[in-house]
């Protein structure tokens, strides 16, 4: 007689959506990948082009070459792809000076913190950059302006401290990728204590991040733990979790690929959310999805929230016909 297998047990799944890829991800890596199909190999790409570590194995498969500074490539005509995070100013500066040939990939929505950040000093005011010290993107938007033109503001702490030299005369810009709750937090003591302070006409804050935080928002007090899809130095992924775990989600743990996955955290589990940062692929959704289908007879949920219908062209260089010439 054949053996019974036992009943796997029921599973719950919540798929948050919107998740993953955001338009400006989308648009560095197909930057990447143009490059390489128009050129060949190699491709160097500064810093990592998006972090997720999934997508810069493939890229880095195909021919692209992944550095931290410019100083590390050697003189060549082969394209330079600056990353999704942005740059300082000194970077591009440099690469015209060894003639490199660049592309930047910097999400617009990046670009349209610089612009501000510029605008901002071009008025003559003092900026505060609402930020985390040392992701690429905070290292970019303080190096579009000289030395001791934006401070650094982390925390409410930080907010409640700070001394400007003119109270009358200061503005503020955001990362992209912080938790819109702490960001606001944040804001409101700086309004409060300068309420001169100009702040940009349309949130830093990006539609992706937001959206992701909403859907997260939304899942996170109706399960029993919840599963971020990203990368540990991907910012908007981080803040996933954070906001999960404040919003009455009792475990949220961050996990780059199923094989990391802690199975003695799901053996009492009967109702799970899933989402993935802004760089993470929906094949590891998928892949984490299929872990979890071998152990349990799920039945899964989308939980839906805001439609996404936004686009960036490639940067010009790669553009159709000029791209071609």
């Amino acid at each position: 007689m054949a053996a019974i297998s036992p009943q796997k047990p029921s599973l719950k799944v919540l798929l948050c959506s919107p998740r993953g890829f955001c338009a400006g991800v989308v648009r560095a890596i197909d930057t990447v990948e143009r490059a390489l199909a128009l050129h060949g190999p190699p491709v160097y790409v500064r810093h990592e082009i998006v972090h997720n570590r999934y997508v810069v194995d493939g890229l880095r498969a195909k021919g692209a070459i992944f550095v931290e500074s410019l100083d590390e490539i050697p003189d060549t005509t082969a394209p330079v792809v600056f990353s999704a995070h942005g740059v300082p100013k000194s970077v591009p500066d440099e690469a015209i000076r060894r003639h490199l040939y660049s592309i930047d990939a910097t999400c617009p929505l990046v670009t349209k913190v610089h612009r501000e950040a510029e605008l901002h000093h071009r008025r003559g005011r003092e900026i505060i950059l609402v930020g985390h010290a040392g992701h690429p993107e905070v290292v970019g938007t303080i190096g579009q302006l000289p030395i001791g033109s934006v401070h650094l503001v982390e925390t409410i702490a930080h907010a409640e401290n700070f001394v400007p030299r003119d109270a009358r005369n200061l503005a503020y810009v955001t990362q992209t990728t912080l938790s819109v709750d702490d960001t606001a937090e944040i804001v409101a003591v700086l309004k409060r204590r300068f309420p001169g302070i100009v702040g940009p006409h349309k949130e830093d804050i990006c539609y992706a991040t937001t959206n992701r935080q909403e859907a997260v928002k939304r899942v996170a007090p109706i399960v029993d733990a919840l599963i971020v899809v990203g990368s540990p130095n991907s910012s908007n992924s981080q803040r996933l979790k954070e906001v999960a775990m404040r919003n009455g989600c009792a475990y949220a743990v961050l996990t780059q690929r199923a094989a990391d996955i802690d199975w003695s955290k799901f053996e009492r589990v009967r109702r799970i959310g899933i989402t993935a940062g802004a760089s993470a692929p929906e094949v590891l959704v998928q892949e984490i999805v299929d872990a979890f289908a071998q152990r349990f007879a799920l039945d899964i949920e989308i939980i839906a929230g805001a439609e996404e219908e936004v686009f960036f062209p490639l940067p010009r260089p790669l553009r159709g016909s000029e791209a071609a010439e």
